[in-house]
């Protein structure tokens, strides 16, 4: 019987293939392929839960429904192309122009006021000589975590005067009681229902952008005689100007979409309508109306408004910030 050669290693009948690399094409395309398996979940959750239905808004603003004879019995009403009337019906609608411009008026009283005490605490935080930092940074926050409804619900029972503490004790004082529900002061209420609620989350974007600055700035501008307020103002304020024109954009944002305060608190008062702001609009053309392909245009022309209201403001904002490095 003869034996195989030294160094060989017995088949037993099963022939097997000899293990080949990869080659370095194929390696590279498998590398190049691994962050789109992990990127597969969040773009299909973006396609169904974001662009789908903003398609088909789009798709909705552009029909209408047409009815036909009394509209009664099987094909009386159908829906029809109706190219930009919807649109031409949601510009020159004066609900709407009302709602844009009674949002507008809330904005100014609500960005700025939050910016300015978010900035505040914010550098009140980050000061060396203070103390319970910690408990004053959640005690800011926390109105953030309340939901808006919640918090909205909250204010409006603390403003009716049947049952508003401050009003029984303005009452026991021989004070006047203001009626915050009606006429201009409810901008007022509305407004500090927003402040409350969103100072905490534009505080907590500045104090981190300020607790990331390197200490040895502080360290030069102490040697060279600055105060703590001279340090706020020429140091910590200009290095930290993304973080406000990042909250600045959110807070602008967030005005323009505003629903929750005005939807919540129009039960409880005759003074808010209910086309008061553009979503409420949206909301009653849509629900209360029937006429969804209305409702969908007014919310494409809001979108695109807030879009370009964006997109003009981080323009200017970066032509600043150009300028000011280029000096």
């Amino acid at each position: 019987m003869t034996q195989p050669p030294k160094g060989t290693r017995r088949s037993y009948g099963v022939k097997t293939a000899p293990y080949a690399l990869p080659s370095p094409t194929t390696t590279l395309k498998r590398a190049r392929s691994a962050p789109y398996f992990f990127l597969l979940p969040a773009a299909v959750l973006f396609a169904l839960f974001f662009a789908l239905p903003i398609g088909y808004a789009v798709w909705l603003s552009f029909h209408k429904i047409e009815i036909k004879g009394l509209g009664l019995g099987k094909g009386a009403r159908s829906e029809v192309w109706a190219g930009l009337e919807n649109y031409a019906s949601a510009l020159t609608d004066s609900e709407f122009l009302a709602s844009a411009l009674r949002v507008l008026g809330y904005g100014a009283l609500v960005v700025p006021v939050m910016l300015g005490l978010a900035l505040l605490f914010a550098l009140l935080l980050d000061s060396e000589r203070v103390r319970g930092r910690s408990f004053a940074r959640l005690a800011i926050f926390l109105p953030y975590a309340v939901p808006g409804v919640i918090a909205a619900v909250l204010w409006g029972f603390l403003y009716l005067p049947a049952v508003s503490p401050f009003h029984h004790l303005l009452e026991k004082a021989g004070l006047p009681q203001p009626d915050l529900m009606d006429g201009g002061p409810l901008y007022l209420a509305m407004s500090n229902i927003a402040v409350w609620g969103g100072t905490g989350f534009n505080m907590i974007v500045i104090y981190t952008a300020l607790r990331a600055l390197p200490a040895e700035v502080y360290e030069a501008a102490k040697l060279d005689g600055c105060s703590e307020l001279q340090i706020a103002l020429r140091v910590k304020i200009p290095m930290v100007v993304p973080s406000l024109v990042l909250t600045f954009f959110f807070s602008v944002i967030a005005t323009l979409q505003v629903f929750n305060e005005p939807m919540t608190l129009k039960p409880l008062t005759n003074g808010i309508p209910s086309t008061w702001s553009p979503l409420m609009k949206v909301y009653n053309d849509a629900f209360t109306g029937g006429n969804i392909h209305a409702a969908s245009a007014t919310a494409v022309v809001l979108a695109l408004a807030t879009f370009a209201l964006s997109f003009a403001l981080l323009r200017i904002s970066n032509r600043r910030t150009t300028q000011g490095a280029s000096r």
